[in-house]
């Protein structure tokens, strides 16, 4: 027959109780007592499983990743960063990807935690800026740790690398290549970082006194086929730029299979940078030079801060990488 908690109880001479308290490390219970309980649960051979310890302590050891998988790059990356950290403290980790070009985002969000009683919970842009889910888990006293929030971002624990300096870290790179006229796709609307980046582009630009032309700003979704359509337009231009920056790496290999179709010969004719450092950046030809974003490092250090209970705000460094996509202007 299967051991159960009262026959460990009544081995160790203890209430269920007590052995409850063991079962989920919690405090206030004697270091003898303990050891007593923990000797029962041995020679018995019981193995607590999860549901009890759930209907024990009141926790579900499960925490959400919630994001809206803007590429498939990503989501491994934060999947990735997570699953070690989890393993670890035995805690299953559900991923929850939503839309983000609908009026119920907030809704179905908020639905999801309510159904399922999450012990934690870790939020990407830009359910991370979304105040209401934030108040909602505040309410229920859930603890969440936010990826590069952009609204409100002293309330909680959070990491995030600075986006405006690496994106002017690329601009000023490419100025000093002796590129002038530098088109800049802009990422998906309603994303802070999307305003972040085109901020440090556009900051680079006055601090090294090159004028901006608004027709080299162009509006992209961080995705291939949005890369695509702003780099036709960059490159119908009567003045066309030199160099092409998007604020990621699909739209940077979208910009850059326009390029090759037009003949245009990259970087020698055309110098494409893009952001995040994905995989994809290195698995094209040329490779694309970019701004490394350490997705797997953020998730495990949000990890981290939520398993601790820590408030910190964590910025990360990002370093730029150079690859054959880029070069001096012609």
């Amino acid at each position: 027959m299967r051991v159960n908690i009262k026959d460990v109880s009544q081995r160790a001479g203890v209430s269920i109780k007590t052995v409850s308290r063991v079962i989920n490390n919690e405090k206030y219970v004697k270091p003898a007592t303990r050891a007593k309980v923990e000797e029962a649960m041995t020679a018995l051979g019981f193995q607590p499983s999860q549901a009890a310890r759930a209907l024990a302590g009141g926790r579900s050891f499960q925490i959400a990743l919630v994001c809206s998988n803007p590429g498939a790059y990503y989501l491994h990356g934060m999947i990735a960063g997570l699953r070690g950290r989890c393993a670890e403290e035995g805690v299953r980790l559900i991923v929850h990807a939503y839309q983000t070009d609908t009026d119920e985002l907030g809704a179905d969000v908020l639905t999801f935690f309510r159904q399922m009683g999450f012990d934690g919970a870790i939020l990407t842009p830009p359910i991370a800026d979304h105040l209401p889910v934030l108040d909602e888990l505040e309410r229920a006293g859930t603890p969440y740790v936010r990826i590069q929030p952009g609204t409100e971002v002293e309330r909680g624990a959070s990491v995030s690398i600075d986006n405006t300096e690496a994106a002017r870290r690329m601009t000023r790179h490419l100025i000093d290549l002796g590129h002038r006229r530098i088109g800049f796709i802009i990422g998906h609307k309603g994303f802070p970082v999307s305003e972040q980046r085109l901020g440090g582009y556009l900051d680079a630009l006055r601090e090294m006194g090159v004028p901006l032309d608004g027709n080299l700003l162009q509006q992209g979704w961080f995705d291939f086929q949005s890369g695509q359509a702003a780099a036709e337009l960059l490159l119908d231009l009567k003045q066309s730029p030199t160099a092409i920056f998007a604020s990621s790496d699909d739209m940077a290999a979208g910009a850059l299979s326009v390029a090759m179709q037009r003949g245009m010969r990259v970087p020698q004719d055309l110098s494409i940078a893009g952001f995040d450092d994905t995989p994809l950046a290195s698995l094209v030809w040329p490779g694309i030079t970019t701004m490394h974003q350490p997705f797997e490092d953020m998730a495990a250090k949000a990890a981290d801060l939520l398993f601790s209970g820590s408030d910190e705000r964590l910025v990360l460094a990002s370093d730029l990488v150079e690859r054959g996509s880029t070069s001096g202007a012609a």
